[in-house]
């Protein structure tokens, strides 16, 4: 981990530093809920998820993947993988292409809202790892494409999560 000082985005406590870089992840437990369709895309994030718990120390024994059939689903799931005690973090994945009507922006706008919704509720970080992409092409550019994972994204911004709540519960950092 490298440590940056205020003027390069860290605290605004004068002599204050913040921890960044690639989180260590051993110890934290995760869920994945990944949406089944558009498929092709979310197996690419998926693999981006698995490939950032990888490189920052979380065994593959330590992350549980449930699949569910879309985005809209992945809400409910989210909940129910947090309600169980079993995970420090839950990682969503999904992918929402625009079509012809606006039931692409409902169905995100919803499982977005709701997502948000379980990690208040639950109290246990949920991570956006869904997609709302105008096309095919903008799919395949976010989920290891030009624009990155935003799986691996997603899986990191868990991992940094767990690690930051438990510090400020007080259990083992």
């Amino acid at each position: 981990m490298t440590r940056h000082r205020e003027d390069e985005g860290g605290p605004t406590r004068p002599g204050a530093e913040a921890v960044r870089g690639a989180p260590d992840g051993r110890g934290v437990r995760v869920a994945v809920a990944v949406s089944r369709f558009n498929e092709r895309i979310t197996r690419r994030l998926l693999a981006g998820a698995h490939e950032a718990f990888a490189r920052c120390g979380v065994p593959e024994s330590q992350v549980d993947v449930e699949w569910t059939p879309g985005a809209w689903e992945l809400p409910i799931l989210a909940q129910s993988l947090a309600r169980t005690g079993r995970y420090d973090a839950v990682v969503c994945l999904g992918c929402v292409i625009r079509g012809e009507t606006t039931h692409d922006r409902i169905i995100g706008l919803g499982a977005m809202t709701g997502l948000a919704r379980v990690a208040l509720d639950e109290r246990v970080p949920v991570t956006l790892g869904l997609l709302t992409v105008h096309t095919m092409t903008q799919a395949e550019d976010r989920s290891g494409g030009a624009h990155g994972n935003k799986g691996e994204d997603a899986a990191l911004a868990a991992i940094e999560m767990a690690v930051a709540l438990r510090r400020i519960r007080g259990g083992p950092a």
